[in-house]
């Protein structure tokens, strides 16, 4: 038995006690939350707003393992997560947001785990096409995906050409140092093909002729990049386009990555000086 007071509390007796605590701080939550939230949305400064932010999706499979459920389950709550997250941006302001959904190095997981987070993939972007709000934007080595997967991201972009909402990147089959070789072979194959000899382009090339080349050209920089579930790392996530971002690491596994995540995400953004080097 174990005391609460003065009096012994019986085991069964005392898991009550600890479930009621819990619904009573989950119902104070509730209550807090949406002002809080309201507070912070209140006074962020309009002119510190980031334009383009980059989200690294990260925490779906321990997420998963932590609530019992299959890595498929973790897999679709975080794709769920993800229209709030676009309506969080439009808020506030954001332009273009860059989604990691799939990295080159996750294309070596075990074949069924693979298939079923291809097939969650899938219907995210579909759905978020089939919202009519978004401009669908696949990045990343997409030759390497399964050629169905790459049909319905390359149809998805196709039928929101036309939208003049937020840029929506999604990375799948992405790699930042992929993508840098990639711009690099296309900056090669293109000067070949004009007559360009490898003495005439060493002379002149620079980096925006290679920024010219990247899966994001056109593109503002992202001026934020946020990962979820604790890890302090980009693993690999736009690296030539971050070299002047702010970073933010959250806590929160993506699935559980809220409202009041994102916005305090903002205010820390907007409460930095940005320096570029200098």
């Amino acid at each position: 038995m174990q005391r609460y007071g003065t009096a012994p509390v019986p085991a069964r007796d005392r898991r009550g006690y600890h479930r009621q605590v819990a619904r009573w701080k989950d119902g104070l939550r509730r209550v807090l939350y949406p002002a809080y939230e309201s507070r912070v949305a209140k006074f962020l400064p309009a002119d510190r707003i980031p334009q383009h932010i980059g989200v690294m999706l990260d925490g779906n499979r321990r997420w998963a393992k932590a609530v019992g459920a299959d890595t498929a389950d973790g897999y679709q709550a975080g794709a769920d997560n993800i229209r709030p997250l676009l309506g969080w941006c439009e808020e506030v302001g954001v332009k273009v947001v860059t989604l990691w959904l799939l990295s080159t190095d996750n294309l070596n997981r075990p074949p069924e785990q693979l298939t079923g987070l291809m097939r969650v993939i899938e219907g995210a972007v579909e759905s978020l096409a089939a919202e009519r709000r978004w401009h669908v934007h696949p990045v990343g080595a997409l030759d390497l995906l399964p050629a169905s997967t790459a049909a319905r991201l390359k149809a998805a972009e196709e039928a929101t050409r036309d939208i003049d909402g937020i840029l929506v990147n999604i990375a799948v089959g992405y790699g930042g140092r992929r993508e840098i070789a990639d711009a690099v072979r296309s900056l090669l194959q293109e000067h070949a093909a004009a007559g360009t000899t490898l003495e005439e382009l060493a002379d002149v090339i620079d980096v925006e002729h290679i920024a010219e080349h990247l899966y994001t050209k056109g593109q503002p920089d992202p001026d934020l990049v946020i990962r979820t579930s604790g890890e302090q790392r980009l693993g690999g996530f736009l690296l030539w386009q971050s070299a002047h971002s702010e970073f933010y690491f959250c806590e929160a596994l993506w699935p559980d990555f809220r409202r009041v995540d994102f916005l305090r995400a903002i205010r820390a953004y907007a409460e930095r000086e940005r320096r570029y080097g200098s």
